[in-house]
């Protein structure tokens, strides 16, 4: 058995809006979501810059009991599902009379945890770090909060796999429902924002210290980029049996043609060319899809020196002579860690939907590596109905997605 896999909604929290509409509008004048933290400076960070975003206010929504198990990504992920369901037209009457599943992105839950210890180091008394604490410190927070408050029923797994953790959980959903085990699966990637889960990488020095022009900083495939810049929220897409959303008169946005993965078996940092190249290669060969009738590519590009380079030496081996656009959205948005996977297929398809591709800002000059490929810096006029979307994680892991319009 081998079914079709399609898309039928999209949410998303992002430094780029906070719908739909507002993302597209963002990408189609290619807006920054990036400022100066000057609370990270007095923490002692090398860079303070970062994507903007504010916690969403879920009082009036949901119960204190229900808001108390979730730390700041399970908000942006409930927020950006709820959109989702919606506009996939799936009510709680369908959630619950079927066996819809999640998998959803999640890399990390700091904030609950530094809280629980300076509570454990201050107050020396356990009992004081609450009941909701183990819920949100979790990895998995963002899956059994979903999980409990959609009254879901079917798979319930957190993907945890680095920076491509929200590309992953699309991709292990589409085999799922190709297979026949699901009809219907929740999937996408969330990002706490707080200056706790990114510490670490302003400590070996991976973020720009471009802190005098913060929407120039990320700059992805520009010969002058000094890092990335961390950002985050949550994106979320329904996706379905092809058979079954028609049966429901699902409203269908487009299609998942291939899946392709690989490890590096490498550096745990440090990504090489072969890695990527074979998940591209397999996402290919999956999709069954001549790579000509590619019209654009999401790079992962993250504004970093050697992770730039790599992946466009991957693209340029793969793709030869043929030069689709290439474009790394996150020269807007900074790097959304574990919820990239998933949010970079929703910019991607309002992209596809609406016939353009949004700049990739900040990219002045190219390098050796980046010159190969056609990497438009303003807004491109283009339609096109296949796109290819890169994540990388830490650790060699790697996942490429193929999808394509429906019309």
């Amino acid at each position: 058995m081998s079914r079709r896999v399609v898309i039928t909604g999209m949410g998303i929290y992002s430094c780029l809006g906070k719908s739909l509409e507002e993302v597209q509008n963002s990408l189609y004048f290619g807006k920054s979501g990036i400022i100066f933290d000057p609370v990270r400076k007095e923490m002692g960070f090398r860079s303070a810059l970062t994507a903007h975003l504010e916690i969403p206010d879920l009082k009036g929504v949901l119960s204190r009991n229900q808001r108390v198990f979730m730390p700041e990504q399970a908000k942006y992920a409930y927020a950006a599902t709820a959109d989702a369901l919606a506009n996939a037209g799936l009510d709680q009457d369908y959630l619950d009379s079927h066996e819809v599943g999640i998998f959803y992105g999640n890399d990390s839950s700091a904030d609950a945890v530094v809280k629980s210890v300076d509570i454990m180091r201050e107050k020396k008394d356990t009992t004081l770090i609450g009941s909701g604490a183990i819920f949100q410190s979790m990895n998995s927070t963002v899956t059994m909060n979903l999980a409990c408050l959609f009254k879901l029923k079917g798979m319930n797994m957190t993907v945890s796999a680095a920076c491509a953790s929200g590309s992953h959980a699309i991709g292990l959903g589409t085999l799922l429902i190709r297979n026949g085990l699901q009809d219907i699966v929740i999937c996408g990637g969330a990002q706490e924002v707080n200056p706790f889960s990114i510490g670490s990488f302003d400590g070996i020095s991976a973020f720009s210290v471009r802190e005098n022009e913060p929407v120039k900083a990320s700059r992805p495939f520009d010969r002058d980029r000094d890092g990335l810049v961390p950002g985050g929220g949550a994106a979320t897409v329904i996706i379905e049996d092809y058979e079954t959303a028609v049966k429901r008169g699902a409203p269908i946005l487009a299609e998942v043609l291939g899946y392709g993965f690989s490890s590096n078996g490498d550096h745990i940092s440090v990504p090489n060319v072969d890695g990527p190249a074979r998940s591209l290669c397999m996402a290919i060969r999956e999709s069954g899809v001549d790579l000509r009738r590619i019209g654009y590519i999401n790079a992962h590009a993250t504004s970093t020196p050697i992770g730039d380079r790599n992946e466009a030496c991957a693209i340029d081996s793969v793709f030869g002579d043929y030069k689709p656009e290439v474009t790394s959205t996150k020269s807007q948005t900074g790097h959304e860690m574990w919820m990239a996977g998933a949010s970079e297929i929703i910019y991607s398809i309002l992209m596809m939907k609406n016939g353009f591709i949004a700049p990739n800002i900040n990219f002045e000059h190219p390098d050796e590596a980046s010159e190969k490929l056609n990497i438009p810096a303003e807004r491109v006029t283009k339609d096109f109905d296949i796109f290819l979307s890169n994540s990388f994680g830490f650790g060699g892991t790697n996942s490429t997605l193929i999808v394509k319009n429906y019309r």
